[in-house]
């Protein structure tokens, strides 16, 4: 029996029997960081987003690293659509700290996060301002680092904060009893700085760039040092039980001295969880070298290579590009079964790209590849922004995020793209456009159901051996028809 019928390429006919919507994905600048000027390298907005965005209402919060009043970075605000940008703290570089790497967490309306530099002490502090820009308050400065690198609370966050009740938790990359970085908590209101674990050279992990994750009473993050090429680890929230569930393989170099390997490489990025299953990123490794997306379980079993970003070549420019991205230093977002991420490099242009991938590995999509900038060393200015460094976030149907380059002035963009896909949905077949792919899906039981295609609806359909669900089908030449039949 034939339950459904569907064009992926082109949804014109079939209107009978097709149930859905077509419209297009959507890329929107909706902020390009000015110019900055002077010896601070100065401006009014900010300059060089390394950070992702979170949402509050319809306005999105973030940081900058760098420009501003003083040129030491800013926090700020902005509307959705665009609008109503604002800058709710510019860093001074003094007490304050300075060059704000991580993402803004939101509690109320209090802003948490972290200064990677400068300080009472130059090491950087964890930071909270109210969502209007008053009230802004050190929280903790970090202690001065002795000559070999080491201090007692860690030193330098790249790291975003995870808030649980009253307690904040976050990572130091460098400082800590060893050198090699810290884990810590204390309270929104700055008391009870506690540090959970330093890392140490050899079997303890070294530099955690990234944010971290909670479930339960664990918290679990990555590391990019030590253990051969990085480790993925979790700790109780009261610094006890601290372990690696899963350290990256040495790999080999390649003839271009590049390190590929099965599994990926330095992971810089916050993970996710869903279920019992963490997804993150690796930035370098993989079988091109070029990184990868991974999965594993939150007992450290079950390790997949969802994705090696794929090889490719330099360009005219020096920049190397390919079909998907290259070296993703940024975490995930999760939508039902698709990953959304980006890659800081690679695409068509070298500038980074966003993509989507189910969480089984299957239906890779470039969503869309950042635009050529001239040649270093002019400006690195384009329309959309390049190098991507930061995590998407996605409200509805839209993906919002930030480039650290590019845009009109070279110093960065907050941007947005819609998902509004082609999705049409029978009795038991769903098809999903995404980029250049059209992922079908249907009823799991593969002795219940067959899928077959022909290039036209009056030709003869026929069996797609092996197909199982979700199948990936490109979307290139002429039509393709497909129907699913009961068994």
């Amino acid at each position: 029996m034939v339950n459904h019928l569907l064009l992926p390429a082109l949804i014109t006919g079939l209107v009978s029997v097709i149930v859905g919507r077509v419209t297009a994905q959507t890329f929107t600048v909706l902020h390009t960081f000015t110019s900055a000027s002077g010896p601070n390298a100065t401006n009014s907005d900010g300059a060089n987003p390394a950070a992702g965005l979170i949402l509050s209402g319809s306005f999105l919060y973030g940081t900058a690293a760098y420009g501003g009043s003083f040129g030491w970075g800013t926090v700020f605000a902005m509307q959705t659509n665009g609008t109503g940008f604002t800058t709710a703290h510019d860093f001074t570089g003094g007490s304050d700290g300075a060059n704000p790497y991580a993402e803004l967490i939101l509690s109320g309306n209090t802003l948490y996060g972290t200064a990677h530099n400068r300080g009472s002490s130059g090491a950087g502090t964890v930071f909270a301002v109210n969502k209007n820009g008053v009230g802004f308050t050190v929280l903790h400065n970090f202690t001065a680092t002795d000559p070999t690198g080491k201090n007692s609370d860690g030193a330098n966050p790249f790291a975003g904060l995870v808030l649980s009740g009253n307690t904040l938790f976050g990572a130091a990359n460098d400082g800590g009893t060893s050198g090699k970085g810290a884990l810590f908590a204390l309270n929104t209101n700055g008391s009870g700085f506690t540090t959970l674990h330093s890392f140490s050279s050899g079997s303890g992990g070294a530099y955690s760039s990234a944010g971290l994750i909670m479930s339960g009473n664990t918290l679990y993050g990555t590391d990019y040092g030590n253990l051969s090429r990085g480790t993925v680890f979790g700790i109780r929230t009261n610094g006890t039980d601290f372990t690696n569930y899963y350290a990256f393989t040495s790999g080999n170099l390649n003839g271009n001295g590049i390190l590929t390997n099965s599994d990926g490489a330095n992971p810089h990025a916050k993970l996710i969880l869903s279920g019992n299953t963490l997804y993150g990123t690796a930035e370098h490794g993989g079988s091109s070298g070029k990184g990868s997306v991974f999965a594993i379980n939150t007992d450290g079993s079950g390790f997949t290579n969802l994705h090696s970003f794929a090889a490719g070549a330099y360009n005219s420019f020096g920049l190397y590009t390919n079909s998907d991205g290259a070296n993703p230093s940024a975490g995930l977002v999760l939508s039902s079964n698709t990953l959304y991420g980006t890659a800081s490099h690679g695409g068509r242009s070298g500038n980074g790209a966003v993509f989507a991938i189910n969480t089984d590995g299957t239906g890779f999509a470039n969503l869309h590849s950042f635009t050529a900038t001239p040649p270093y060393p002019q400006t690195q200015t384009n329309s959309d922004g390049a190098n991507p460094t930061a995590g998407l976030i996605l409200s509805g149907a839209t993906l919002y995020g930030t480039t650290a380059y590019g845009g009109s002035s070279g110093n960065g963009t907050v941007f947005s793209l819609s998902l509004e896909s082609v999705r049409v949905a029978g009795p038991n077949l769903t098809i999903v456009l995404f980029g250049s792919n059209a992922i079908l899906t249907w009823p799991a039981n593969p002795s219940e159901f067959a899928l077959q295609s022909a290039p036209t609806i009056t030709d003869t359909f026929t069996n797609l051996p092996g197909a199982t669900s979700p199948y990936t089908n490109p979307i290139s030449g002429g039509q393709q028809f497909f129907r699913l039949i009961s068994n």
